[in-house]
């Protein structure tokens, strides 16, 4: 099949894994999908493909709407979404960041295997349960000063380490280096700061967890070595959370002041939920400030959350054990940031919008830790509750086709109120036990929000990533136990 008529769309094939849309209306871009028929099939009425219609509507934006293979409807852009936007004619977008900004995932490897993990998941979660809190409304044990307050959302993960949670190997290995220059917590409300205070060092709810998984195989072994996967059975940990209450509130907060001060821009909106402020003004540069604070919090929380992963393991396997987990990488997948991409053949700086959407540059990024630079960045995807999760990295082929970006998770294909009708907690519980996966949740409602069944097959996500060379396929992991809100 060369084409596709969905929402009122013809959705061109250029290749098994990428598909078009051409401008037409108000589309100052065409959209690019990077799909399959298979997934297609899954989408055809959530109302994605209009969102990535709409986003090529915007002003500034170069080159094309692009959509994740994970794609599913969100707030204003889809998810799955990446739109680059001119310097001086575009725009930025809380929607095309997300409410959960700097949501992301971190890899931990450890020194055990699952035969070694199996035996003792159940202490180990319990451990974990314990000290990384988790659930709607869930309260860590950490208090700071406003002092401290105002320097974790200037240092992000580099407070941490000063703080004594996680260590300076933890901060190489993370994107940004865990910290995002700019930020101006004078930008976030005090309803914000509010918010986020007592939820650091929590993971929340919805589709957060810490998972310990194990690599069931391993699809290119040098890189796999280089990444610290020490080959098949080993015990890796994956911690997927973000900014919590405080970055939902900044986005909130945006969101409604962009609504209230430019109203004129409203109005001639493809959808409301696509407000924006033309980069360069006030409020622009306001956003952006809170939103690097916000993705600040988020690298701090994930990297406090991995002390205490650590300090699970060593309740459960000594000390020994503990301190000789390191991180993978960490990588966020809500957030908007000033890149150098080459456009029609000339460096060019945008403000690069990922929403559900995970950088994916190649080797040679300066930014890599050094034993990473000849293999490419980590693209960590973890699967949904239940099914694997994937490590890949990244390409040229991503810089040159996807503005460096590939697909974030599995993507729903079921909305959260669906999937409480169609799921049971016991039916997700025994299903997960007949793959002798263990889990502990913080309630009923969060395990059958997030049942396997409610996701894409993340095999399918994952191979037009690798076919499509926006990322290649490092290891598969699989899950042992999970700790779910």
């Amino acid at each position: 099949m060369d084409s596709f008529e969905i929402d009122g769309h013809t959705l061109k094939k250029k290749s098994e894994t990428v598909w078009t849309i051409a401008p037409s209306g108000k589309m100052r871009v065409a959209v690019k999908m990077f799909t399959s028929e298979k997934l297609l099939k899954k989408i055809s009425q959530d109302g994605s493909i209009q969102q990535a219609c709409n986003v090529a509507t915007l002003p500034g934006i170069r080159v094309a709407s692009i959509v994740q293979s994970d794609q599913h409807r969100g707030y204003g852009f889809p998810i799955g979404g990446v739109a680059a936007f001119d310097m001086q004619e575009g725009v930025i977008s809380p929607g095309g960041i997300g409410f959960d900004i700097n949501c992301g995932v971190r890899v931990l490897a450890t020194p055990l295997t699952k035969d070694e993990v199996r035996p003792r998941i159940q202490e180990l979660l319990d451990r974990l349960f314990e000290n990384c809190p988790v659930g709607i409304g869930s309260e860590a044990k950490i208090r700071l000063t406003d002092e401290e307050y105002e320097g974790l959302l200037k240092d992000g993960a580099r407070w941490a380490v000063a703080n004594g949670y996680g260590n300076e190997d933890d901060l190489v290995h993370c994107e940004s280096q865990g910290c995002l220059a700019g930020a101006d917590p004078a930008k976030t409300s005090r309803r914000a700061q509010a918010r986020g205070r007592k939820q650091l060092g929590t993971v929340g709810a919805g589709n957060h967890f810490i998972e310990v998984q194990y690599v069931d195989e391993v699809f290119d072994e040098k890189t796999a070595e280089a990444y610290r996967l020490t080959g098949k059975g080993q015990v890796v940990v994956m911690i997927h959370c973000g900014s919590r209450g405080f970055g939902h509130q900044v986005c909130t907060d945006y969101i409604r002041r962009m609504e209230e001060e430019q109203p004129h821009l409203v109005a001639g909106l493809a959808d409301k939920n696509l407000i924006y402020a033309p980069l360069g003004s006030q409020i622009a540069d306001d956003y952006f400030a809170a939103m690097n604070a916000a993705a600040n919090y988020a690298f701090a929380n994930r990297h406090i959350l991995a002390h205490f992963v650590r300090k699970s393991f060593e309740e459960v396997f000594g000390a020994e054990t503990a301190a000789g987990i390191r991180t993978v990488y960490d990588i966020c997948h809500n957030i908007a940031k000033k890149e150098t991409h080459l456009i029609d053949g000339k460096p060019e700086e945008v403000m690069l919008h990922r929403k559900g959407a995970t950088r994916a540059f190649p080797p040679g990024f300066a930014e890599l830790p050094e034993e990473y630079r000849a293999f490419g960045q980590p693209v960590l995807i973890p699967g949904s509750m239940g099914t694997s999760s994937f490590i890949l990295h990244g390409t040229e082929t991503a810089m040159k086709e996807s503005f460096g970006s590939t697909a974030h998770g599995a993507g729903r294909r079921m909305s959260r109120f669906q999937a409480n009708k169609d799921f049971t907690t016991d039916g997700v519980k025994r299903q997960l036990a007949e793959q002798d996966i263990t889990i502990r949740a913080a309630s009923f409602k969060g395990v059958t929000e997030e049942a396997p069944g409610a996701y894409k097959d993340v095999d399918e996500v994952i191979r037009v990533c690798d076919e499509a060379g926006i990322a290649k396929k490092v290891a598969k992991l699989r899950p042992i136990g999970v700790v779910k809100g």
